[in-house]
C-alpha cells in the first residue's frame, strides 16, 4: 500500500513537471525486483509533432555511448539505399581491358559502395559469414556516365573508380535503369562533397602512377617539415585538413603538377610500355611491325570471306553486331592468336565488319590524302581510256604498303562480283559501301555530296578495270 502511493506520487510529480513543455515522462520499474538498484529506467519523450526522440539512459556504465557517437559514424551510413536485379560487366581491372561478359547480379547500394550477390539469397548468407566478400565497387571517388560505345545494348552507363576498374550496368526498362543511375550518381556527388575523401583520393593517385614519385617525395618531406606541436591524431588531421582552405589549394597544385609532367601516349609508346595497336595506327607502321606490306589482319579477313563468304546474301553491305566486332577489335589489338574459323566469329558479317572498320580507323586513308585530289581530277577525263591510264600512273606511285594492300583487297573484292547473282553486290554496290571509307579529303572544304560521287566512282573504276589497273 505504501509502495503504490509512492509510485503515485512519482507519477504526479513527473506530469506537473512535463506540462509547461507539452511532454509525457514515463518511468518504469521491473516488477520482479526487489531493489531499487536493479530498477530499469527510460525516458520516452514525446515532441509537439508527435515524433518519439531517442531513449536517452543516464547510467553511467553508458556514458562511454555519448562519448564515442561523434567519432564512429552513425549506423544510417551503411544502411542499404536501392537493391534489385540489372545486368552487370566488368570491362577493366586496374586499367587492364577485360573480356567483356554479361552477367544478371544482384546489385546493392549503399552510402559509400555497390555490391554484387547472384540473388538476394546470397547477399543474406554472405551477411551471414563474413567470410565471403562480394565483389564490389568503391563509390568514393568514381565516375559514371551514359554510354553508347561499349555495347550495343540500349540503357548502359559506366562507373569508372578511381583504381582504374570499369564496370557496365544494363536494363531493358528504361525507368528501372534511369532510377538506379541517378541513385548512384547522387551517392558519388554525396561522397565528393566529403572533405575526408581529397586525402584519399590524393593517396590513390600517388600509388597507382609510378611516374608520379616525385609528387610522393614532395608530400612526405612536407610532412617532415610539420613542426611536433602541430602534429595531431589521425582522425583529426583527416578531418580537419582537408576542410581547409589552404589544403585544399595545395592538393588542387599537386595534381595539376602530376598531370602535367604525365608522359605523353608517344614518349610511353618510344619506351616499350605501350604496344602499337592494330586498329587505328598507320597503314606503313603495322606493315613495318609485321616486316610485310600487307597487314597480316587484312589478309586473315580476305581468306575467312573466300572461304565462306563469297556468295553470301549483301556481304559488306549488311553489318554484324557491333559487339562482337568491338571484341574481334580487341583481341587483335591484344595481340592475340586469332582464328576467325573459331565459332564466335561465325557470322561472315562480324568479319566483314570488322575488314570495314580496320580501313575506316587508319588515321590516313588507304588512297593517301596527298592523292586525293589527283585521283578526283582523274576520274573527271571524258575519255574511258585516258581516265583508266591516269588512275593506274597514280596507282603505280603509291607508297608499297599503299599499293599492294590495294592490290590485294580490290582483287578480293573482284571475286565478290563475280558471285553477284547470288551474293546481290554489283560494282556500283561495292563502290558505295567502300568508296568514302579507302577514299576521302584530308579537310571537307567543299561539296561533300559531289566527293561522294567521285570517291564511288574512283571505286567502281578500280573493279571494273582491275586487270588493266593493277597489270
Amino acid at each position: 500500500m505504501q509502495k503504490s502511493t509512492s509510485s503515485d506520487v512519482s507519477v504526479e510529480m513527473l506530469n506537473s513537471t512535463c506540462q509547461g513543455t507539452g511532454a509525457v515522462q514515463m518511468r518504469m520499474k521491473n516488477a520482479n525486483s526487489h531493489h531499487d538498484r536493479l530498477s530499469q529506467s527510460k525516458s520516452m519523450i514525446f515532441t509537439d509533432a508527435g515524433k518519439v526522440t531517442e531513449p536517452v539512459s543516464r547510467h553511467r556504465r553508458n556514458h562511454s555511448q555519448h562519448v564515442l557517437k561523434d567519432v564512429i559514424p552513425p549506423l544510417e551510413s551503411f544502411m542499404f539505399e536501392k537493391e534489385g536485379f540489372l545486368q552487370k560487366a566488368k570491362i577493366s581491372d586496374g586499367g587492364k581491358k577485360l573480356r567483356k561478359n554479361w552477367t544478371t547480379s544482384w546489385v546493392v547500394l549503399s552510402s559509400q559502395n555497390i555490391e554484387f550477390y547472384k540473388d538476394s539469397k546470397q547477399q543474406a548468407l554472405s551477411n551471414t559469414k563474413t567470410g565471403q566478400k562480394p565483389e564490389s565497387i568503391d563509390l568514393r571517388g568514381a565516375h559514371i556516365e551514359w554510354t553508347k560505345d561499349k555495347s550495343s545494348r540500349k540503357n548502359v552507363f559506366q562507373i569508372t573508380t578511381i583504381s582504374g576498374n570499369e564496370f557496365l550496368l544494363q536494363s531493358d526498362i528504361d525507368f528501372i535503369i534511369s532510377d538506379w543511375f541517378h541513385a548512384i550518381k547522387n551517392a558519388i556527388d554525396r561522397l565528393s562533397k566529403d572533405p575526408s575523401n581529397l586525402s584519399r583520393n590524393l593517396r590513390l593517385f600517388k600509388i597507382q602512377r609510378s611516374s608520379s614519385t616525385e609528387l610522393l617525395s614532395h608530400y612526405d618531406s612536407a610532412t617532415k617539415e610539420q613542426k611536433p606541436e602541430h602534429r595531431k591524431s589521425l582522425m583529426f588531421r583527416l578531418h580537419h585538413s582537408a576542410s581547409d582552405t589552404s589544403d585544399k589549394n595545395r592538393v588542387k597544385s599537386r595534381l595539376k603538377k602530376f598531370i602535367t609532367r604525365r608522359p605523353s601516349l608517344k614518349t610511353l609508346q618510344e619506351k616499350g610500355l605501350i604496344k602499337d595497336q592494330i586498329f587505328g595506327s598507320h597503314l606503313h607502321t603495322v606493315c613495318e611491325r609485321e616486316n610485310s606490306t600487307v597487314p597480316q589482319f587484312v589478309k586473315q579477313c580476305i581468306e575467312a570471306v573466300e572461304k565462306r563468304g563469297l556468295e553470301v546474301d549483301g556481304i559488306y553491305r549488311v553489318s554484324g553486331n557491333l559487339a562482337t566486332i568491338q571484341k574481334l577489335k580487341f583481341i587483335v589489338n591484344q595481340e592475340e592468336k586469332l582464328n576467325l574459323d573459331d565459332s564466335q566469329w561465325e557470322d561472315i558479317h562480324v568479319v566483314t565488319g570488322a575488314l570495314k572498320m580496320f580501313f575506316r580507323e587508319l588515321p590516313e586513308p588507304l588512297f593517301p590524302y596527298s592523292f586525293f585530289e589527283q585521283f578526283v581530277e582523274a576520274i573527271k577525263r571524258q575519255d574511258n581510256n585516258a581516265r583508266i591510264e591516269a588512275v593506274k600512273s597514280l596507282v603505280h606511285k603509291l607508297p608499297p604498303p599503299n599499293h599492294d594492300t590495294m592490290k590485294v583487297l580490290f582483287g578480293h573484292l573482284t571475286k565478290i562480283v563475280a558471285k553477284a547473282s547470288k551474293n546481290l553486290m554489283s560494282t556500283q554496290s561495292l563502290g558505295i559501301v567502300f568508296g568514302p571509307t579507302l577514299l576521302r579529303a584530308e579537310n571537307e572544304t567543299g561539296n561533300m555530296a559531289i566527293h561522294m560521287v567521285y570517291q564511288n566512282q574512283i571505286a567502281e573504276l578500280m573493279l571494273s578495270e582491275y586487270n588493266k589497273i593493277f597489270s
